[in-house]
This record gives structure tokens, sequence and C-alpha cells, in this order.
């Protein structure tokens, strides 16, 4: 009987979650927390009070209500470069405005886990090969719910494929689907000319996710995003915005030893499972910063934090913006041997 060994069922996986460490045996489909957006990512993932541009349809739905006309987002990075080099992280993001009505938009992530191989049960002789991936598509709406307050949606369908078949004895195909959603807030304070934004949302709230066995589904990586964003200078060639997120994962171990809870009960109890000095620890923060030049040249600068998941790193990046079209960069200053060091991300953006 053919096996696949267990490694290759959750090793690449795991490779999926460097960026939220503390959820490694709480949470499935990880790649959501992937966050796209060189831009984003050149400011240490401090974009939730920001989420000006398609890429909202990750960081606050809420953030497309104050969107006009129409532009699409596309980036590429080559994903965990340290680990294997067929590893990739696609994503597409679009957004219009509708008259009346507000603003929509839809995404596609994909990532790509490279090709695993197959062997005999008894032996590591080759037997054959498969590719593993996870994609989710995405479909969002935010309006203003007043001249400062917007709120936003997002339904996703997920499909994640590791393996044509189960471990060992197991029947069945390490393969699932799920359904998610997303709500979001932004805030625009009136005083300082609104140069003071607040947003939070909270992403993937859904049913569990199950490969082969229902009995063992496990949630989603339900979680919570909240931060500020200050214009500390909005002159006309000169612009600066110092930002600050706190992520905090919503999923909580249930005592009786029967899984986790479920996410509509997670959202209350994931705040005191642990004493306060632990959650506090457990939540992740960013810092970034943002300079643009007459709207044509930005330098990024950022730094991830995370104390329960040992992932702390400093981030950089660049834009560059002409007429209709941008170019962003973003680049992930981790450590000799981190998993993450040298990753880089690459966004185009074109308006119309």
């Amino acid at each position: 009987m053919k096996k696949i060994l267990v490694f290759l069922f959750i090793g690449v996986l795991c490779l999926t979650i460097v960026e939220e460490s503390h959820a490694v045996s709480e949470a499935a489909v990880l790649f959501l927390m992937i966050s796209p957006g060189a831009r984003a990512s050149g400011m240490g993932e401090a974009f939730v009070a920001i989420a000006d541009d398609a890429t909202a349809v990750f960081w606050n739905p809420a953030g497309l209500a104050y969107q006009y006309g129409r532009e699409i987002t596309i980036m590429h990075a080559n994903w965990l470069p340290q680990f294997a080099n067929d590893m990739y992280y696609d994503f597409l993001a679009y957004r219009q405005d509708i008259e009346g009505v507000g603003t929509v938009g839809f995404n596609v992530t994909f990532l790509n886990m490279g090709k695993q191989t197959i062997t005999g049960e008894d032996s590591p002789e080759p037997l054959g090969e498969f590719s593993s991936y996870d994609i989710a598509f995405t479909g969002s709406y935010g309006t203003t719910v007043t001249d400062n307050l917007a709120m936003g949606v997002s339904l996703r369908y997920i499909r994640s494929n590791l393996a044509p078949q189960g471990q060992g004895a197991e029947r069945g195909e390490g393969k699932a689907n799920a359904f998610s959603f997303d709500l979001g807030l932004l805030y625009r304070f009136p005083f300082w000319g609104q140069r003071l934004n607040w947003g939070m949302n909270i992403s993937n709230m859904g049913p569990k996710i199950s490969y082969i066995d229902v009995a063992q589904a496990d949630p989603l990586p339900t979680n919570l995003k909240t931060g500020i964003a200050f214009k500390v200078v909005n002159q006309k060639f000169n612009k600066l915005t110092l930002a600050v997120d706190v992520n905090k994962l919503l999923v909580t171990p249930n005592g009786d030893g029967e899984g986790a809870d479920p996410f509509y009960k997670a959202v209350i109890t994931s705040w005191y499972d642990d004493d306060l000095n632990e959650e506090f620890r457990k939540m992740i923060y960013s810092f970034g910063a943002e300079y643009w030049y007459s709207d044509l040249i930005a330098l990024r600068a950022g730094y991830y934090y995370d104390e329960a998941g040992k992932v702390k790193y400093a981030t950089f990046g660049a834009g560059l913006r002409y007429s209709l079209y941008g170019f962003d960069f973003g680049y992930v200053s981790a450590g000799e041997g981190h998993p993450l060091s040298d990753t880089m991300r690459f966004s185009l953006t074109i308006g119309f």
C-alpha cells in the first residue's frame, strides 16, 4: 500500500505559519494569515487603519468605502526561500466603486507548496509525486455609515489540497473545503483634519475545516487585527504616516479535550484561556512608517514583534508611482537562518 510520509503531510503546512508561530497546533489553513501587498510588508504589516488600496480586501474591507475608481493589484513572492525553491505565494485583488451602493472588491490568494513524493508503506522508494497547494477566493464590500465611519464585510471560499490520499490506512484524501467571513471597521477622527484613523478587522470566522476525519476538524485562524495610523506630515510634496497594529488569534482549545471551541465561542473565550500577562504576550505587534515625496516615490520601514512565536524582524520597502501605475517592493530583514530571511515581495498596481 502506498504511504505518504507524515512529514510530507504536515511539514509543508507548518512552513506557512511562521508569521503566526503560536498557532501551530491550534488552527488550519494558516496561509490565510500570510499578508499580501509589498507596501504593507515594507511597513512591518501595520496596515489595518490605512487600507487605502485594493489590498483592503485582506487588511480591512471597511477601507474600500473611501476608495473610488477601479484598481487591480498583483503580488508574487518566493515563499520561505530558506526551505525550498519551489514554494511561492501569489495574490490578486480588484476593487471598484458603484455609485449609490459602495465599493466592492475581489481577491484570489494562492500558496503553492511544491511537489511531494509518494513512497511505499515499508520503503522509502519513490512511487510517484503530487503537488500541494492552498487557494482562497474572497468577495468584499465596504460602505460609509457616517462621514467618519465605514464598515466592510468579506465572504471567502477556501480550498486546501495537501495530498491525493491519506496516510497509511487512512481512507480519503488530504483535501478540504471551507467558508469564512470577515468584518471590518474604519473610523476617521474628525479633529486634526482627519489625520488620525482607527481600524479593526476580525477575519476568517467560520466553521471548522476537516480533511479525512470530521471528528478531528480544526478551526480556521480567526484573527483580530486593530490599530491606528497617524499622518504626521500631510503636505503637498511631503507625507509621513506612522502606524501601529495589534493582532490576536481568536482560537481556544476546548478544556474538555474535544478540540478547539467553535469560532463564535472562541471570539470570547480566547481572551481568558490564559492569564492576562500571557494573553498580552501572545499578541503580535507591528510598527510601520511610510514617507511619500510628491506622490511619486515612497520609502518604508517597519518592525514585526511576536514574542510568543519568537518571530521578530525589521522590514524595509519602497514604492514608485507614475500616472496610473505603481510598483512596490518589500523586504524582510530577518537574521541568518531565520525562515523568513531574504523574503521579498513585489506588487504591481494599476488604476483605471
